[in-house]
């Protein structure tokens, strides 16, 4: 394959893993904000839940070598250290 086509997918499996995080962050804004608080259960099954679902697309991404590993662990790595941030924002109010 071609390096520019390499790198057209690379850069697309990264922008698609980096929405999907985004997609984890609002999902959890709007329960937190609406439905549920983070000591539920149900807050706590669907963040593991969704968490979990984002690192097995980020390994697929690795092993296809769409995506470095460290870019994957920076990624969840951002996705927790900001749904940690709304955690404690809403444990504040």
């Amino acid at each position: 394959m071609p390096v520019e086509t390499l790198s057209g997918q690379s850069e697309k499996a990264y922008a698609l893993l980096k929405e999907d995080a985004e997609k984890i962050l609002k999902l959890i804004e709007v329960q937190m904000a609406n439905l549920t608080m983070p000591q539920c259960p149900l807050y706590e099954e669907v963040l593991d839940t969704q968490m979990f679902g984002l690192s097995r697309e980020i390994d697929f991404a690795i092993r296809l070598q769409l995506i470095q590993e460290e870019e994957g662990k920076k990624l969840l790595d951002q996705l927790e250290r900001q749904l940690t941030a709304l955690h404690e924002a809403s444990t504040k109010k």
